[in-house]
């Protein structure tokens, strides 16, 4: 009976919001204080570690602890306070009582810095997205990005390049994708003009992804092989870049550069990027086995993989043993996943190297096999499945997949012995991929090491300095010795 009394106890008739907004609030404050510090000092690496923050404090963001930190920040009753504070929603308004008197001790901005002013429409439209108040968050993006256009600062190249992100991700949201990609090309271009290397690759990627959202693959080529190159700023938009890449190179056939970089993609992706992990993986399975390779185990194994690559691990398993009409069951029973994930018409290109391995199977096992029974044993489905099957023996045979003769009199596959790999060339392939490989991996963990700026110069003003009160020691016993002398 005395817990149930304490329990009742406990709860504060009102301050039970306003203890817990104030934490929020003063993290926010203290992001503001940053950027302030980054804006006067011209410190990028602030404004990074400010968005940072940020994100931890997404899911906290309440109506209150935003309208509060917009009074701080912004001048109240300013344009840019009135139109920020009119996207908000307007069931919350006891909060905001209660979170407005207990910073009305704060003094706001007399003049509020684009810095503050950009990440205030930053925080108002990841609330608005993450609250699904979609058609509120076009309006708000729109405007941030017709400021954006009006100001060409350094320090807001970060701020800008999030804005981006959350303008394209707002349409698409909403289905209105293609309304955007002439104003994205714009701002492409204008931050070419202004050296906004961030924006450039931001802009880029979300172009990318606009053209291959509507299957506009050649347009998206185009545009990447026209783009100007540059070093990587952020590994997140490289990750993109790459996948987004992948993907082109894989409907253009060229599947060996796809493979490399969709499991670059994977690779560079952070842990926490699941979801991404997993379409870099699906997509790379899938490049796999148009190359022939067959996946390990293990790649269908990843922790919180499991689940999501179940269908490409039945797909595998199917490829591999090279049986058509179990190929056929599993594309039917996962289609709805496969059109989802959009590798419908790859898996399609699937059949043919399906065929190819069920007939390499049938190659090692048989020295001498009819046409007949291979068109049995593929399971062909057509009207004359010997003559499809003659036509497809003779077609690998050409293309080098198996090492046989057709007997065409007879209607035989014969197969020849096989030979030793290690009389080939195969193994010095192998060993240049595997060495190419680590020198790459070696070369980029040396680009991603960081170093003290100007660190080498000052280890050259150093050793200069100690020659120099070297020669002096000397020239000073020098002159003594000839003083000595003239006495």
């Amino acid at each position: 009976m005395t817990q149930d009394v304490e329990m009742k106890e406990v709860p504060a008739p009102s301050n039970s919001v306003s203890s817990a907004s104030p934490s929020t609030l003063h993290n926010l404050k203290e992001i503001a204080s940053l950027l302030e510090t980054a804006a006067y000092t011209r410190e990028v690496r602030r404004i990074v570690r400010a968005v940072r923050l940020t994100m931890v404090l997404r899911r906290k963001l309440k109506v209150s602890v935003i309208s509060a930190f917009l009074n701080f920040a912004l001048t109240p009753g300013s344009e840019v306070h009135s139109r920020l504070l009119s996207f908000l929603p307007k069931d919350d308004e006891q909060d905001m009582d209660v979170d407005t008197a207990t910073s009305a001790t704060l003094v706001p901005a007399k003049h509020a810095l684009p810095e503050l002013e950009m990440y205030s429409y930053l925080l108002v439209l990841i609330f608005l997205i993450d609250q699904k108040k979609y058609n509120e968050a076009k309006a708000c993006a729109s405007a941030s990005i017709a400021r954006i256009k009006n100001l060409n600062r350094r320090t807001i190249d970060v701020l800008a390049s999030r804005l981006y992100f959350y303008y394209s991700l707002s349409y698409e949201l909403t289905g209105d994708l293609a309304e955007i990609r002439g104003n994205l090309l714009n701002l492409h271009r204008i931050a070419t003009l202004r050296h906004d290397e961030l924006g450039q690759e931001t802009l880029l990627n979300l172009l990318l992804r606009n053209y291959l959202h509507y299957n506009l693959y050649d347009q998206a080529e185009k545009l990447r092989s026209k783009a100007p190159r540059f070093e990587a700023h952020s590994n997140q938009q490289f990750c993109r870049y790459l996948f987004y890449l992948g993907k082109i190179r894989t409907i253009q056939l060229e599947y060996t550069d796809a493979k490399e970089s969709l499991l670059q993609a994977a690779r560079k992706a952070p842990i926490a990027a699941l979801g991404f992990r997993i379409q870099c993986n699906k997509w790379a399975i899938i490049v796999r086995l148009l190359l022939g390779e067959i996946p390990e185990r293990t790649v269908f194994m990843q922790k919180g993989m499991e689940k999501a690559l179940r269908p490409y691990f039945e797909l595998t398993n199917a490829v591999r043993i090279g049986d058509l009409e179990l190929f056929k069951n599993i594309a039917e029973k996962f289609s709805n996943v496969f059109n989802a994930d959009r590798t419908h018409n790859l898996i399609v290109r699937l059949r043919h190297n399906v065929i190819r391995t069920g007939l390499r199977n049938i190659s090692i096992s048989y020295s001498r096999i009819s046409l007949v029974d291979v068109a049995k044993k593929l399971r062909l489905d057509s009207p004359n499945p010997v003559a499809d099957a003659e036509s497809i023996v003779a077609k690998a045979i050409r293309d080098g997949a198996i090492d046989a003769t057709l007997d065409h009199a007879n209607g035989w596959m014969v197969s020849k012995e096989t030979g030793d790999i290690y009389s080939t060339n195969e193994p010095q392939a192998a060993f240049d991929t595997r060495i190419a490989f680590c020198l790459n991996l070696h070369n980029d963990a040396v680009r991603a090491l960081r170093f003290p700026p100007n660190s080498h110069k000052e280890k050259e003003s150093a050793e200069k300095r100690r020659e120099r009160q070297q020669q002096e020691q000397e020239l000073a016993k020098h002159i003594a010795e000839e003083d000595d002398d003239e006495f």
